[in-house]
């Protein structure tokens, strides 16, 4: 893995995100959603992906075709990644957000998991060798991008990967140029949000004083790439 080092065991090679994510991101979840076409949090959300792939592309292996959406539902707090970089960003997570930093927060943790490949790594854990093998052909995608929306939109990860993503996207949002303290003040406003039940984004994640916690302790390596990035030339 990038910036944590952690090893873990994939079958799936990176070429076959890309097109397992490609195949789940418009047939499960394009064509079934409320896309926003225009506007400034559209501008806002491309604006973010932009700056956080220009840092995490170079440890990725293979040429991702990175692409985000904006899903106009206001109810839903959350956003989504799928393998090979497409990902998804509910508007009703904005208000939590508050501005472009807030919003680099939760992208830079969703691109945490693509770079990570975490999405597959579940994805090989859940089907087994052999079913693999039998899945194994590139004229028959469509189990794989099931797959692929049922464990990278559908199922929570696992604590671990949550808080590996946490610190991939912490380390990605100060390399980006924005200010990694961020993320400790977005998670606080998502537990005053969350009231006595989570936001979706929350579910089956890190408790929130474990998570703040975690961010403060990786927060000198953040603070050293973001005093590196605003550096003036």
């Amino acid at each position: 893995m990038p910036i944590t080092g952690r090893k873990a065991f994939n079958i799936f090679p990176a070429t076959w995100d890309e097109e397992i994510g490609a195949q789940a991101y418009q047939d499960q979840v394009l064509s079934q959603a409320n896309l926003v076409t225009s506007g400034s949090q559209l501008q806002m959300v491309r604006r973010v992906m932009q700056r956080l792939v220009a840092v995490a592309q170079p440890d990725v292996d293979a040429p991702y075709d990175w692409a985000v959406n904006l899903i106009q539902d206001d109810k839903t707090a959350n956003a989504f990644a799928l393998p090979g970089g497409k990902m998804a960003v509910y508007t009703g997570i904005l208000p939590i957000t508050q501005d472009e930093a807030g919003l680099a927060v939760v992208m830079g943790h969703e691109i945490g998991h693509v770079v990570a490949r975490h999405g597959a790594q579940r994805m090989t854990q859940a089907t087994g060798i052999d079913s693999l093998f039998q899945l194994w052909d590139a004229g028959k995608l469509e189990p794989l991008a099931r797959l692929a929306v049922q464990y990278g939109v559908e199922l929570p990860y696992s604590r671990e990967n949550e808080s590996e993503a946490d610190h991939i996207g912490l380390i990605y949002l100060a390399r980006a140029g924005y200010d990694p303290h961020e993320a400790i003040a977005f998670w606080k406003r998502m537990e005053a949000a969350g009231g006595s039940q989570p936001p979706e984004f929350l579910s089956t994640h890190p408790s929130h004083e474990t998570r703040i916690k975690d961010l403060e302790g990786w927060m000198p390596e953040a603070e050293k790439a973001y005093r590196k990035a605003t550096a003036a030339p």
